[in-house]
């Protein structure tokens, strides 16, 4: 029998306690394997129609909605996903507009957007930075 999970857990974020339990491992023990292992985590949920839960700038003038962006101490910029809510409600303190978004979907605009470095998964918690080389890796893309 498993386990029932929270009714607030949306079908495309199951699943995603898996990207999370293996951040927390890589973060306790940064190694190249369980970097690998995190992102092989990742590709499986990809593969899985897994989803994020991205932060939206509200629309401007031309109607068209932005991924909220994260600025690192060097400037760089990022987009922000969350593996579930309770990541999401962790951060910022200020209430943010969200939608659920394919991760291959996500990941692969993020490799083709110039202005981006990256994205930050869960930002304020469980937080893994792929930067383009890292989700090249995770879409099968990049040099293994």
């Amino acid at each position: 029998m498993e386990k029932k999970k929270s009714v607030h857990t949306d079908e495309g974020l199951q699943g995603n306690e898996r990207i999370e339990e293996a951040i927390l491992a890589l973060q306790q023990e940064p190694t190249e394997e369980l970097l690998a292992h995190t992102l092989t985590v990742l590709r499986k949920r990809m593969q899985e129609k897994g989803q994020f839960i991205v932060a939206v700038e509200p629309p401007v003038g031309d109607g068209t909605m932005k991924l909220q962006t994260i600025r690192t101490k060097d400037g760089g910029l990022w987009w922000m996903a969350f593996t579930g809510f309770d990541e999401e409600l962790r951060g910022s303190g200020s209430v943010m507009s969200t939608f659920m978004a394919d991760m291959g979907q996500l990941f692969r605009s993020a490799v083709s957007v110039e202005d981006i470095q990256g994205v930050i998964v869960n930002p304020w918690n469980r937080t893994l930075m792929m930067d383009k080389n890292l989700i090249k890796i995770t879409l099968g893309e990049g040099n293994h």
